[in-house]
């Protein structure tokens, strides 16, 4: 039994396709296949079954999946403590980001970083909250930024930011006529929102009066653009996170009413597994994110806020 061949059941495992796990290994698809069948042979088991398409693990090539997944993790390790010893700041960063906070976000941080740290390779994607938490416990991803708490035990969560919600009303919504709002005022069929999965959702829905009624939801999106774009054209309103305000241009700005105490905010973590070694590498990545934020976004407090959990 070889890395290499753990690395290659793990791969199947995650594209559930030969070929492709085979491209993900850079090898070709009968190398990729023979070595799988070797360790079959050599264990006297069948670790996938090959008649189902997607192909799937048998009951006891889950269990042998999930052991090579820790065997993998712990062997990276050692590269992970070398680099800790040597402080040197390389390697490659594997970042899942909540759709919510992508768009904002990065844009601030990666061109400096990247010009700190010519030897960082971060591989970013989207995902939402529920798929990052799971693949960051199943070592498919290092690092994770979404919304907190996520009440896993197992990960350990480092607030970047906290921001506020900010409404976006159509020409004319009534609101236009205050000059901030009271959060306990909003009602669920008024305001658009994000599909089911996405946390957002799940955050604006617990602002409104009526939180969660199926029926009183008109449309549903996973974009927030695409709701902003709704409100400009069918009316109605729709809340963004504080740091998407940053793009708006003036005439959209018009749009927005900010609310009185107790103001909602939502708290914006840096996330790993708790035995994740690459610390240097995170704490860099940290800084540079802290850094790019604007003035009075960092770590912001609010002494009334709501609590959407």
């Amino acid at each position: 039994m070889t890395l290499i061949q753990l690395e290659y059941i793990v791969a199947v495992d995650d594209h559930r396709h030969f070929a492709s796990a085979a491209e993900a290994c850079h090898v070709t698809q009968p190398t990729l296949s023979m070595q799988i069948q070797k360790l079959e042979d050599q264990l006297g088991v069948m670790i996938f079954d090959r008649s189902k398409q997607p192909v799937v693990p048998t009951e006891i090539g889950r269990e042998l999946i999930a052991q090579a997944r820790i065997i993998l993790l712990e062997s990276r390790k050692i590269d992970d403590i070398i680099d800790e010893e040597k402080g040197k700041i390389s390697g490659e960063l594997r970042i899942g980001v909540i759709p919510t906070i992508s768009p904002y976000l990065i844009p601030l941080f990666i061109k400096s970083f990247s010009d700190l740290y010519p030897e960082v390779t971060l591989l970013i994607e989207e995902y939402i909250t529920e798929d990052i938490l799971e693949r960051l416990q199943n070592n498919k991803l290092d690092l994770g930024i979404l919304a907190t708490p996520g009440g896993v035990d197992a990960l350990s969560e480092k607030v970047i930011y906290n921001e506020e919600f900010v409404a976006y009303l159509g020409d004319d919504h009534p609101l236009n006529e205050v000059e901030s709002i009271d959060p306990f005022l909003l009602n669920a069929d008024d305001v658009w929102v994000l599909d089911e999965g996405h946390c957002f959702r799940n955050q604006v829905l617990n602002i409104c009066q009526h939180p969660g009624a199926d029926q009183s939801i008109k449309f549903k999106s996973g974009s927030l653009e695409a709701l902003k774009r709704i409100v400009d054209n069918q009316g109605g309103m729709t809340l963004l996170p504080e740091l998407a305000v940053l793009y708006l241009s003036e005439s959209d700005k018009r749009h927005l009413r900010w609310f009185n105490d107790p103001k909602p905010v939502r708290e914006i973590s840096l996330v790993t597994h708790r035995s994740f070694l690459k610390k240097r590498l995170t704490e860099a990545l940290y800084k540079e994110i802290i850094t790019s934020l604007p003035d009075g976004l960092q770590q912001k407090e609010s002494p009334n806020r709501i609590d959407w959990h």
